[in-house]
């Protein structure tokens, strides 16, 4: 009698879950469709049309994207996300672009975030060249631009933690 029935197709439907238990450890680069959780060790770039979950157990390093990514244990890297969720004990180490960021007492997220562009093709088209840039503003209307985009490009939100 086998494990594996002929009849049930091995493409993965919608609800398919991809885990990575604790103790099991893999490199390189990984393409997921559907959710995925990791309770082991990850290292490389992962790709991911759906969620990614990270246990209290896993570790993560590399380039990671996905829809949303739910931090239990330990993530480093490059991270693209709709929504981060750093929940207890969960710790986000690197640089980090997504439209919304959560993160619950005893989460710890350290690096830098930039938000999503929301402009579309057309806007940055209409957008002076920087040669134009340079002949339509004076040097005082330039220097409050460049602040304005300074603080524009801060993170919504910083979260200080005590270290003992």
């Amino acid at each position: 009698m086998g494990i594996i029935k002929r009849h049930i197709s091995a493409k993965s439907g919608g609800s398919a879950v991809t885990i990575i238990a604790e103790g099991n450890r893999f490199y390189g680069d990984t393409v997921i469709s559907g959710k995925m959780h990791i309770d082991g060790t990850f290292e490389g770039s992962l790709h991911s049309t759906d969620d990614i979950s990270i246990g209290r157990n896993g570790v993560v390093a590399g380039q990671i994207f996905a829809k949303t990514i739910y931090v239990n244990g330990r993530l480093e890297g490059e991270i693209i996300c709709d929504h981060l969720h750093i929940e207890k004990g969960g710790t986000v180490n690197g640089r980090l672009c997504c439209a919304k960021l959560q993160i619950d007492n005893d989460g710890h997220f350290i690096g830098e975030r930039t938000l999503p562009d929301a402009l579309s093709a057309a806007d940055v088209s209409e957008r002076p060249k920087p040669t134009e840039h340079h002949s339509t503003y004076s040097s005082s209307e330039l220097m409050i631009d460049n602040a304005m985009q300074l603080i524009d490009s801060l993170p919504d939100r910083i979260t200080l933690t005590k270290q003992e």
